[in-house]
């Protein structure tokens, strides 16, 4: 069973990858189910939750902010450093859960930001190095590894915020 933060971090993640045009509107939705699950209750995250798939689209743009709001949870701007950085953590969870595979999350990583970053320009590199592996002297392993690292790095460094749930 998923804990109540859990859930709190699971719902941020995919409000903040639905923000950034990586995750679909109903799967936020399937994050509002989860949390109610997981034991996560408010009036606009039980409404939210309620929504089909065919009403995600229209409902979650006017829905998430009450949820996040009522959680006391936050979803930046995806066009700032706060917001770059919660999609950037999201992803790295969802390679951590085996959705990604750690040269994948390195890519779209170095995709979405390239070397602009500060927080996610260790993954960067890496996706540098991934390119190289013909001329290098490291294997596709040692750099899955270090990206896995990253990911961890990633991962538990954003969870102060919600401890509070």
């Amino acid at each position: 069973m998923t804990t109540p933060h859990a859930a709190a971090i699971n719902f941020q993640d995919h409000a903040a990858l639905w923000s950034a045009g990586e995750a679909r509107a109903s799967e936020v939705v399937d994050a509002a189910c989860a949390a109610l699950v997981a034991g996560l209750d408010t009036p606009s995250l039980r409404i939210l939750a309620a929504r089909t798939r065919a009403e995600a689209d229209y409902e979650v743009p006017d829905l998430l902010p009450a949820v996040l709001d009522e959680l006391g949870l936050t979803l930046h701007p995806v066009a700032c450093e706060g917001g770059q950085e919660a999609v950037a953590r999201a992803l790295a969870r969802r390679m951590l859960t085996g959705e990604l595979t750690p040269r994948h999350l390195a890519f779209r990583i170095h995709q979405r930001y390239g070397h602009e970053l500060p927080l996610t320009q260790r993954l960067a590199e890496l996706d540098d190095e991934y390119d190289l592996l013909v001329y290098g002297e490291r294997t596709e392993e040692q750099i899955d590894a270090d990206v896995t690292a990253e990911a961890h790095r990633l991962a538990c460094d954003s969870g102060a915020s919600l401890l509070h749930l």
